[in-house]
């Protein structure tokens, strides 16, 4: 260990992933923010929402990929703006469960159909079986990633 050469910091698969998570997710936030008036965190627990309800704070926190502080303070303002119902849980007493209301529906539409068109820009440099490939590379990477043994 010593002689072989240090790779440089462009090189490794995580930095880069992370780079082009943090370009996408500022071009993400700027569409949000002038097409619907949300932040990139109330988009993305509007979307989980609105796809997966009835969501407990924890449940939504997994489905945005947010923190569970994050995924609160979203929800919260969502349900200031009545685009969120938040009401007791069945299942926990101290637990609240997520549903859209109907204006949140019919901006969680909005909302995704700008993650397609988010999508569709982000990956209009590939060919359609590149983006295959890379869906397939994805789905293989998460699952390893997602092993006990991957992370630890």
């Amino acid at each position: 260990m010593g002689t072989e050469p240090i790779p440089s910091l462009q090189d490794f698969l995580t930095y880069r992933l992370h780079r082009l998570n943090k370009l996408t997710d500022r071009h993400s936030s700027e569409a949000y923010a002038a097409s619907l008036g949300l932040g990139v965190g109330e988009a993305r627990c509007l979307a989980a929402i609105g796809e997966f309800a009835p969501l407990s704070v924890n449940d939504l926190a997994a489905r945005a990929n947010l923190n569970k502080a994050q995924a609160s303070r979203a929800a919260q303002m969502l349900v200031e703006r009545e685009l969120v119902l938040k009401s007791a849980s069945d299942a926990d007493a101290r637990g609240v469960v997520l549903t859209p209301t109907r204006s949140g529906k019919l901006l969680w539409k909005r909302v995704m159909r700008l993650i397609a068109q988010r999508n569709a820009d982000i990956f209009g440099c590939l060919s359609a079986s590149e983006q295959r490939q890379l869906e397939t590379f994805f789905d293989r990477l998460i699952a390893h990633a997602r092993r006990p043994e991957a992370n630890g």
